[in-house]
């Protein structure tokens, strides 16, 4: 290996200045001056993790330029035979070289700027190469940086007209190599490859039926295999105890078909990287709601156990409005409720704060004698959901009454739950078997399809692109690049990709949140923090819908556009989205239509986040000096742009009093269509008493879920799919 001259490696740094690489022989190689450099990295000397990705690049480069037979300093220069290349070896998809030209690719090709690689901190570029860059089947990665990028961006828009086509990928490329965004994992870990999908998760309603739970499981392992995050809906499924074709007492319950999805999350990996992950959602009116909630405890019987299952409640408002007044609680079995009342109660929600069908139709179900029930205290119900929370991290809470409140294609169904990381609520239905037939040796079955929901995320590096004053140009991009993820993802779940192709849905999201607080020197627990999210957020969602608008004229609406919100103007009158350029907003929509009936969704976006060398989603930073700790790795890592003026704003997470963190939270969620994972970050001391205060204020404020509660005694694991 080439070795670098002797010197410190302050004067190394010194003399770099980024303009290029010592040339003189001496004594340390590049992986010796990278180690010395992270040797050196600490949160008073932050900017050591350049230094020491300036030599990890430097090494990097060098592999790939012996891979492809040339100079260090023509490496990017040969994209173009690379992309025919990697085609011919099996690693690229063929369509990159049936959609471009030679000419093209090359043009392209002079877009490509090493510079940009220059951005990343250590463990930025680390994370990017080790996880994201194209290997070859030696397992030995083949691609570089902007190479990513570059095809990303190229199968994004592989099927825009070809008049536009290149300046589409070109905008695509800007928006990620200036890392002002990223796409989701999924999107940059498999755009332009031949295996993998680009969708980050998805949501099922498992329907009460044996057949239709074991399609579901089924179609859970189809999604998992290619790195798809599940959500799933056990609410419609019976209680144990239940009846079975008039047989009573012979349902077991919830629990067993858990204990299926928990097996199928182990067995079933995501690509060969890790176990898959599931999140299962019930009703906190279901009488096995208990058992559901012990689930993943460590003490007690392990045969009722699930431990690497996520688990998350649907409360509605009246429920909530029991625990505040210290009132009673009714547990139900919905298939009982389905046979003697004639309805099904998760059918229906509160229209209004306050009243509406849900408590009108729980109200009947309380006052029928013949109906069975188990009745407690609610708050004594709550207290077992906190204790879990304190334990395990979850469940997670979803308020389906406000989630369905702001739905704005209601017209078309309702919202049970959510997705693995909460940030997801769109319309979703069981599928179901209509017809099977045999003849000749062949079986068919046709299944009604339910809506099986489908997350296509991104997000905008808040940090850079706001100070940089981008984001009229980055959005109208990012949106294009995510409507066209739904027509070229190709998904093995027929309902699933039906579903996508209906609604359209996309979700743009945000990261680098308390970067850009402390890099505009604005506290977190104050009310300026407050007013500058609202007004963030509420120039982020006109651009998204404006962007979403110009995309119906050119190529149409979401087939399930007419008779929404969107259509009939109400999604803004009933939001107060009114007069000045939110009027003109709406009657843009009204002019050209909605190209996605769902527009914006905050995911947890971590891994894409340290790869942008900022802080993830809108959550406040863990401490201003850590080591990010993989099996194979343990690197150091400071707070972004960590300085003398920016670390008085850098409060760490458990520190901060949370009610600020919920009324930010509350201020943006009023301008966010769908929802935002946050986290609830509290110290192992906290009192019930406390804790039960954060809830009520996280509902009262108007959110629609919240995330983990991230206690000092524990960590979690994030979901690698709606990392972005």
């Amino acid at each position: 290996m080439e070795k670098v001259k002797e010197q410190t490696i302050q004067e190394t740094y010194t003399e770099l200045n980024w303009s290029g690489w010592p040339e003189e022989e001496g004594t340390y190689t590049a992986g010796q001056l990278q180690q010395m450099a992270l040797d050196r990295l600490s949160s008073e000397e932050p900017d050591w993790t350049y230094v020491a990705a300036h030599y990890r690049l430097k090494d990097y480069y060098k592999k790939i330029a012996a891979h492809r037979f040339c100079e260090v300093e023509d490496i990017y220069a040969t994209f173009a035979e690379t992309v025919t290349h990697l085609t011919g070896e099996g690693i690229y998809d063929p369509v990159l070289t049936e959609k471009y030209l030679m000419g093209e690719m090359q043009e392209l090709a002079k877009v490509l700027d090493p510079d940009y690689d220059r951005q990343f901190t250590f463990l930025g570029l680390h994370t990017f190469i080790d996880r994201y860059l194209a290997k070859n089947h030696q397992n030995e990665q083949v691609e570089l940086p902007q190479e990513r990028f570059m095809i990303t961006a190229m199968t994004l828009m592989q099927d825009e007209d070809r008049n536009g086509r290149l300046h589409y990928v070109k905008e695509a490329y800007w928006a990620m190599a200036n890392l002002y965004m990223t796409v989701a994992t999924p999107t940059l870990a498999n755009a332009g490859k031949t295996h993998g999908q680009l969708s980050s998760c998805f949501i099922d309603t498992m329907d009460d039926s044996l057949r239709g739970i074991f399609d579901s499981v089924t179609d859970a392992a189809t999604l998992s295999k290619n790195g798809g995050g599940i959500g799933i809906y056990l609410g419609k499924i019976r209680a144990r105890g239940s009846s079975i074709k008039g047989f009573k007492g012979n349902s077991s319950g919830v629990l067993p078909w858990m204990k299926q999805l928990n097996n199928t999350a182990v067995s079933v990996d995501q690509l060969g990287q890790r176990q898959g992950a599931i999140a299962v959602y019930l009703d906190v009116w279901h009488k096995d709601i208990f058992a559901f909630l012990d689930a993943k405890l460590n003490n007690g019987d392990e045969r009722q156990r699930t431990h690497d299952l996520f688990t998350g409640i649907s409360l509605p408002d009246l429920f909530m409005e029991k625990v505040d007044e210290r009132g009673e609680w009714h547990l139900f079995d919905p298939h009982e409720v389905r046979q003697r009342m004639g309805f099904s109660l998760e059918d229906f929600y509160d229209e209004e704060k306050g009243a509406g069908s849900f408590r009108e139709k729980y109200e009947a179900c309380v006052n029928e004698p013949v109906l069975s029930r188990e009745t407690v205290p609610a708050i004594d119900l709550m207290k077992r959901v906190m204790i879990a929370q304190l334990e395990t991290g979850t469940p997670y809470m979803f308020y389906r009454d406000e989630a369905n409140r702001k739905n704005p294609n209601s017209h078309r169904g309702m919202i049970y739950g959510s997705n693995l990381c909460t940030e997801i609520m769109q319309n979703m239905s069981p599928t179901t078997v209509k017809k099977e037939t045999g003849d000749g040796g062949t079986i068919i079955i046709e299944k009604q399809a339910g809506d099986y929901v489908v997350c296509n995320l991104s997000s905008v590096n808040l940090a850079k692109a706001v100070p940089a004053d981008v984001l009229e140009r980055l959005v109208p991009i990012q949106v294009r690049m995510l409507d066209n993820v739904i027509d070229i993802n190709s998904l093995e779940v027929p309902q699933a990709q039906i579903t996508n192709q209906t609604y359209r849905g996309i979700g743009l999201g945000t990261y680098g949140w308390h970067h850009l607080l402390a890099k505009k020197g604005i506290r977190w627990e104050s009310e300026e923090a407050v007013s500058f999210a609202y007004e963030l957020y509420e120039k982020i969602a006109g651009l998204t819908i404006r962007a979403s608008a110009a995309l119906a004229a050119e190529k149409g609406t979401y087939p399930a556009f007419e008779g929404s919100e969107w259509q009939d103007g109400t999604y803004f009158s009933k939001r107060g989205y009114e007069g000045g350029a939110w009027a003109e907003t709406a009657d843009l929509v009204k002019r050209n239509g909605l190209r996605n009936g769902y527009l914006m969704a905050v995911a947890p976006n971590s891994s894409t986040a340290i790869l942008a060398g900022t802080t993830a989603s809108i959550d406040p930073i863990y401490r201003k000096e850590y080591a990010e700790e993989k099996k194979n790795y343990r690197i150091p890592v400071t707070a972004p742009d960590l300085n003398s003026e920016t670390t008085w704003f850098y409060k760490r997470a458990h520190d901060i009093d949370q009610h600020w963190s919920i009324r930010q939270n509350g201020a943006r969620q009023r301008w966010v269509d769908q929802g935002i994972s946050f986290n609830l970050y509290v110290k192992n001391t906290i009192q019930a008493k406390e804790l039960l205060g954060l809830h009520l204020a996280a509902w009262k404020e108007g959110l629609k879920t919240t995330y983990y509660v991230r206690s000092t005694s524990g960590e979690f694991d994030e979901c690698e799919s709606c990392s972005s």
